[in-house]
């Protein structure tokens, strides 16, 4: 079996499994809701309070939590192939097994860049909306790269996911490293260590999602970090499924 017939089976897989499109629903749900309140707790702060106010990413803070889902989506989608032996079905209609990791990665890919794109738009409206005369300083252009680079980062972050799901086998495991880190972790070691938090894949990808940056990187010299730890994950994943029994 080619790439083409491969990649429409791993979409049926995702788009009849009511999981993964729950998942993708609170990707939108939660990055809107979350960004919503950070913008109104902005909104209310009194003009030396918000001298600092960066608007755009007030707008996309939900981004850190729609973030979770979109990882959530990948690594249910690649550790169900690992429960009763599903992954051996697999490989009996596609015995290439790049071609079907490719297959499962692209289908993941899609449904996430597609629902990222419609997640930052309307996040990028509600929270400019919410935010008021404090979101006047936002260009289009400004917007237009936050809903862009929402659904970029959204996407390799759950490539990234999915790829060290491959490595580990198991999607708990792959989100109880991840998810600690993102939200725990990478605070405290930005905190310590200075420029060189910048080269994390969280703090790279949303250097995008702000009006300003102070940083060593600007926002697509961010993604193309982010880019490259996703990179590293699929590639482990895929030494990992060629190399392993089903």
């Amino acid at each position: 079996m080619g790439f083409t017939p491969a990649l429409h089976a791993e979409w049926i897989k995702i788009r009849t499994l009511r999981s993964l499109v729950g998942a993708l629903c609170a990707m939108l749900s939660a990055t809107v809701v979350f960004s919503a309140l950070s913008a109104f707790s902005a909104g209310t702060e009194t003009a030396t309070d918000g001298d600092d106010l960066d608007p755009l990413f007030s707008a996309l803070f939900g981004v850190n939590f729609g973030q979770i889902a979109a990882m959530a989506f990948a690594t249910t989608a690649v550790s169900s192939e690992f429960r009763g032996g599903a992954l051996r079905l697999s490989l009996a209609a596609v015995p290439h097994r790049g071609i079907w990791f490719a297959a499962k990665l692209t289908a993941i890919a899609l449904p996430v860049l597609t629902v990222g794109l419609a997640t930052g738009l309307v996040t990028v409206a509600v929270g400019s909306a919410v935010l008021g005369e404090k979101a006047d300083a936002l260009s289009t252009a400004d917007c237009l790269r936050g809903a862009l680079g929402c659904a970029a980062y959204l996407t390799l972050m759950a490539l990234l996911a999915a790829g060290l799901t491959a490595v580990l086998r198991s999607g708990t495991a792959a989100l109880s490293i991840l998810v600690p880190f993102l939200l725990i972790v990478s605070f405290v070691v930005g905190d310590m260590s200075g420029n060189m938090a910048d080269l994390l894949p969280d703090r790279a990808g949303q250097v995008v999602l702000h009006s300003t940056w102070q940083g060593t990187l600007g926002p697509w010299a961010g993604l193309a970090v982010t880019a490259a730890w996703t990179a590293t994950a699929v590639a482990a994943g895929t030494w990992q499924l060629r190399h392993r029994d089903a």
